[in-house]
């Protein structure tokens, strides 16, 4: 997909999306983009807050959350969003006065007089009184334009510079740098690190293996400060994806390392882990026999994230780190084996908070598994026709553009007609529609990626003790709740109480509040009525617009002490005030609910469906991977006498087709015996066999 096609492909989406649920344009733009600056680490998450005064120069529209949850930096956001079907071009003028009103908003918020002038109610004040509030301890200013638009080439950036005594920064995320990010899975422009002209100088390495062809790997001791300049240069940026976001669920910064630092900085070294990392090249020279690292390209911290941001941190509040000393373990590992390698790395690499690969990767089996269900099962017509369509769930991103750039023409829109895109939900959407039905809106409200962590970690346990749960019932109910969300989103916009702004928060609060009453009386929503309608009830859907009412009035009236409805939102104190509200339920909502007794038998025999197509599949998969494939699996077993009489004769009925098939049973087995042969080195996986 060229540029071109790219940017148009965003204005329909954000066409589409504002159409259906009832959003601003700017909203939604803001939403897709902003999400895209979360995954590829520029903001750790991102709150809307659109405040313009045009005869004043100011201008805000969003923010980066608390600057205490991001090592005292305060990240600041306005939008260039331009409707039309040709690319633009954002000259370096424009650039300088969009800066300019972002740099104002900035001033004026540490105006009292300002501040109070304003409507308390207004996003804008909250997010004023917030900077104000957190001024003293911030470290460093970034202010980025996101825009539908290219920056001109002529335009070579903004130097950074100081803003109200603190360093600032801008960064311009234009049409380009997003299609870039969409297209390239990078995310973000190429890090080049050079250590000799910005750092200090090289570093001395040892060589520690050497795989042709796969990748080299190097240990090294990286003084704290370098570690620390390299932080406060390109921040979260430096942290693989899935670490980044666990580190965000666990929040604040280490007590054990922190204390290490300030009191005993010179045997960090020796109490700490360090650090592991991935790089995708290195300039290493040798001089004298010794060989020193000089540059690398896309440094990624895997492990050790906690470590890295705590010397960061330290430094900021004057702690003398400059006898501290951190070891580090760097693979260099190629772009194009970065996306099967990295992952292993992270999973398998240790430090004070293990990450854990259960929890966050897109190969998961949940998530493949709900891949799979959504490929297969077709949602019911709800206008009674005969064509079907599909719930597309993307498990990776950019899975659905790549399904439609393979086809023709006429393929695309047979395509579209089974997959709409307004029936595209990602893994961050699914981790949001669960979270709000088990009670956990203030988790919703601290953003995408904190939220998919948090969701992330439980099912991954949830999986851990009991896969089967995870069935095809569990998926039609999981659809149905994103029905329930998407409804829910059109219906508060509407509501003639809604003002604009926190629609996400109140929709969040809203669906929990209904789900803990209905739950405290006994029952639960018919998620299977809702399914084969595609639809809300109409008594579901009443009671959602009622309470939507209730829940905004708590929201935007924070208890003494807090002044930012967003952040209010974000606490679990907030979800203690909306669950403890007395608003009495429709009296004919029952009509759309099932007991807890009809729910557990319809989940037991889920489960037990689900048992059976597990050996169903567990056949075809091994009769597919083809008797070579297993009688090698069997022949590298034995060699190293891993398996048992049990398992030695699964391994060798399957190798044995086609005069012996393996059952269902025996299949399931042989699928278990192999993942226990991989866990002790054994290379082979199934889809690589005949």
């Amino acid at each position: 997909m060229d540029l071109k096609e790219y940017a148009q492909d965003l204005l329909q989406d954000v066409h589409a999306e504002s159409d259906a649920d009832g959003e601003f344009l700017e909203d939604v733009f803001f939403q897709k983009a902003c999400d895209q600056l979360t995954e590829a680490g520029e903001l750790e998450t991102a709150d809307r807050v659109s405040y313009r005064s045009p005869t004043r120069g100011i201008r805000v529209d969003g923010y980066g959350g608390d600057p205490s949850d991001s090592s005292g930096t305060l990240s600041l956001i306005i939008l260039d969003f331009h409707v039309s079907q040709t690319v633009g071009r954002v000259t370096g003028s424009e650039m300088d006065t969009l800066f300019r009103r972002l740099s104002n908003y900035l001033r004026y918020s540490l105006d009292e007089g300002w501040r109070d002038a304003l409507e308390e109610t207004n996003p804008a004040f909250g997010l004023a009184d917030l900077i104000a509030q957190r001024w003293s301890d911030v470290a460093k200013v970034r202010l980025l334009l996101v825009s539908n638009r290219a920056l001109s080439e002529r335009v070579d950036g903004r130097p950074a510079g100081v803003l109200e005594g603190r360093q600032v920064t801008y960064s311009v995320w234009d049409i380009r740098r997003l299609h870039g990010f969409a297209i390239a899975g990078a995310g973000r422009e190429d890090m080049e690190i050079d250590l000799v002209e910005h750092f200090g100088g090289p570093l001395p390495v040892l060589p520690a293996q050497h795989t042709a062809g796969q990748h080299e790997s190097y240990l090294a001791v990286i003084p704290g400060e370098v570690l620390a300049d390299i932080y406060d240069r390109w921040g979260a940026r430096l942290l693989e994806q899935n670490v980044r976001v666990f580190l965000q669920a666990r929040g604040k910064v280490n007590r054990g390392i922190r204390l290490t630092l300030e009191n005993e900085p010179s045997m960090f070294f020796a109490y700490n882990n360090g650090i592991t990392a991935t790089a995708e090249a290195v300039d290493i020279s040798n001089t004298g026999g010794q060989l020193l690292l000089r540059r690398l390209r896309n440094f990624q911290i895997v492990n050790g994230g906690q470590t890295t941001a705590s010397v960061h941190v330290a430094r900021l509040r004057d702690v003398d780190i400059s006898h501290t000393f951190v070891q580090m373990k760097l693979s260099v590992v190629s772009a194009d084996r970065a996306t099967t390698l990295v992952p292993k790395i992270s999973e398998y690499a240790n430090s004070q908070n293990r990450v854990s690969a259960a929890d966050f990767f897109a190969n998961h089996p949940f998530h493949v598994r709900m891949e799979e269900f959504s490929r297969r099962i077709h949602a019911p017509s709800p206008d009674g026709s005969f064509r079907q369509s599909k719930w597309f769930y993307e498990r990776a991103r950019g899975q659905y553009a790549d399904a439609r750039a393979r086809l023709t023409a006429s393929e695309r829109r047979k395509f579209d007609l089974e997959n709409p895109r307004r029936q595209l939900f990602t893994k961050t959407d699914l981790a949001k529609f669960i979270n709000v039905w088990e009670g956990r809106p203030h988790e919703v409200s601290l953003g995408a990626q904190k939220n998919f962590a948090a969701f992330a970690r439980r099912v991954g346990q949830a999986w851990n003790r009991s896969p089967n749960d995870f069935n095809e019932a569990w998926y039609r109910q999981a659809v149905a709740k994103a029905i329930v969300f998407r409804a829910a989103e059109r219906m508060v916009s509407a509501q003639p109480w809604y003002q604009g702004g926190y629609r996400a928060n109140i929709v969040a609060y809203t669906i929990a509040k209904v789900a803990h009453d209905i739950g405290e009386q006994g029952g639960g929503v018919d998620f299977e009525s809702i399914w084969r309608r595609q639809a809300l009830g109409p008594r579901l859907a009443e009671t959602i617009a009622h309470l939507g009412e209730h829940v905004h009035d708590v929201l935007v009236d924070p208890p003494t002490g807090i002044r930012n409805v967003t952040e209010w939102a974000k606490k679990e104190g907030c979800w203690d005030r909306v669950r403890m509200l007395d608003v009495a339920l429709p009296p004919m909502l029952g009509d759309e609910l099932i007991s807890v007794e009809a729910q557990k038998d319809a989940a037991r025999d889920a489960r037990r469906d689900q048992r059976q197509l597990n050996g169903i599949e567990a056949q075809i998969a091994v009769v597919n991977a083809g008797s070579e494939f297993w009688g090698n699996a069997l022949k590298w077993g034995r060699s190293r006498e891993l398996l048992t009489a049990t398992e030695y004769g699964v391994l060798e009925v399957a190798a044995r087709m086609p005069q012996r098939t393996p059952t269902e049973k025996q299949s399931a087995k042989a699928v278990e015996v192999l993942g226990k042969l991989q866990s002790e080195g054994y290379q082979a996986a199934l889809g690589e066999g005949n």
